[in-house]
């Protein structure tokens, strides 16, 4: 009989022609074909929002040219603006754009062999080891918070909150909000999960707070202090 004929519902050529109810992901993929347009999106997966002047010095180009990336991806719901005073400030649209992004780090090519020349030349980059992933902390000291959580029982080995972990959290002037607040995000650079949710975004902002973490002018890096050190120590038995 014939072949290639069965089109499934809502796929024939009845009387409002032909529908197509795939999600434009061509749309998508366009806005981010571009490395100065991509550039962008990791600066913003920081979670903070930037000027149109900030975001072309650090992809290097001229703000009138990213004025035209940012539109590119405005209109692929990936970046939103918001005018405060005089300034246009830029930020990604939203949780799952982030979720995207990282998703799409963890598949891109990462140069194992160039990052273990930089760590035994004690040239780290600091990313690697600590860094903002929209609204918590990623790098290996993600990683490592949520080994030490677990360890502690403060979560399972299916990164939920124990009751033991709600209390930790409380103790520690914490917010745990929703029925899920805290979930396993696998690491783009690590290749382990770190932690993301409410829990996790508090503990980030308690961490700048508090002194433990400080953010460079532009990029995601987290630099740890000495008092970071002491304090996720005291707070999670952690060793550096």
């Amino acid at each position: 009989g014939p072949k290639g004929r069965d089109l499934g519902p809502g796929r024939g050529r009845g009387m409002l022609g032909p529908m197509n109810v795939e999600p434009k992901l061509h749309h998508i993929a366009a806005a981010m074909a571009d490395a100065r347009r991509a550039r962008m999106l990791c600066t913003l997966l920081d979670g903070r929002a930037f000027t149109n002047k900030e975001l072309a010095s650090d992809a290097g180009i001229t703000p009138q040219t990213a004025s035209g990336h940012l539109a590119q991806l405005q209109a692929a719901g990936l970046v939103v603006a918001e005018k405060i005073g005089r300034n246009v400030y830029h930020r990604l649209a939203g949780d799952q754009v982030a979720d995207m992004l990282e998703s799409l780090g963890r598949m891109a090519p990462l140069d194992h062999l160039q990052r273990a020349r930089m760590a035994r030349a004690g040239g780290e980059d600091n990313a690697l080891y600590a860094r903002s992933c929209y609204s918590h902390i990623a790098g290996r000291l993600g990683v490592a918070i949520c080994e030490a959580m677990i360890a502690r029982g403060l979560a399972d080995g299916d990164h939920r909150l124990t009751g033991a972990g709600r209390g930790w959290a409380a103790a520690h002037g914490l917010t745990v909000t929703g029925r899920v607040p805290v979930q396993a995000c696998l690491d783009w650079s690590e290749r382990r999960p770190h932690l993301k949710g409410p829990l996790a975004s508090s503990l980030m902002h308690k961490a700048l707070d508090e002194g433990w973490l400080a953010r460079q002018e532009m990029g995601r890096a987290l630099v740890l202090s000495d008092a970071g050190r002491a304090g996720f120590g005291a707070m999670l038995g952690m060793e550096f």
